[in-house]
């Protein structure tokens, strides 16, 4: 598992854990987003370093919790077959916009589900009601700008690699920080 940020001085952390994307998708929706939404007002586009499809938000833990929640991502990552994704609509809620992704084989769901039963186990997350929804967050707004942009040609693309990210929030937005990666392995 890769240890690449430090977390310390810090008492408790912003958790969440996620699939990483390769280096050319986020180049290639950086363009886009930038071609998309650069006109758009009152949008802020998500830059290329928070670009990511959150697995579990933990929200604001211990911090001696982080090598707990690390260790079941790498179990759950060890199990979990590399994903192929592909992006299938846009989406508005009430302060992001997204891309939706279509999951060949449901793989990426798979790992979801497990990971969020690890953690529930843990006593660190509590799942959501609705299905988890695999999807990119890629601007954010105060108010719904009710756009319809065209959706960026990215073919199918695979993760293959997982991370417990800290958010640390700042007036400019939320930052992440990757603490622990690993890659999916599949059995």
């Amino acid at each position: 598992m890769n240890v690449p940020a430090s977390v310390g001085g810090r008492e408790r952390l912003r958790l969440f854990c996620a699939l990483l994307l390769p280096a050319d998708i986020v180049e290639e929706l950086s363009r886009w987003q930038a071609e998309a939404f650069g006109e758009a007002a009152g949008v802020r586009v998500v830059g290329r370093a928070q670009l990511h499809i959150t697995l579990a938000f933990l929200g604001h833990r211990p911090a001696g919790e982080l090598e707990a929640v690390g260790a079941e991502l790498r179990a759950a990552a060890l199990a979990a077959e590399p994903a192929i994704l592909m992006v299938k609509g846009y989406r508005e809620t009430r302060s992001v916009g997204m891309l939706v992704l279509e999951d060949e084989g449901g793989r990426a769901a798979s790992m979801a589900v497990d990971l969020h039963e690890r953690l529930e186990r843990l006593g660190v997350y509590e799942r959501e009601q609705r299905a988890w929804l695999p999807h990119l967050t890629v601007i954010r707004f105060r108010e719904r700008p009710r756009l319809q942009p065209p959706l960026p040609e990215l073919g199918s693309f695979v993760t293959s690699e997982a991370a417990v990210y800290m958010s640390v929030l700042r007036p400019t937005g939320a930052q992440y920080e990757v603490l622990q990666s690993v890659a999916l392995e599949g059995s």
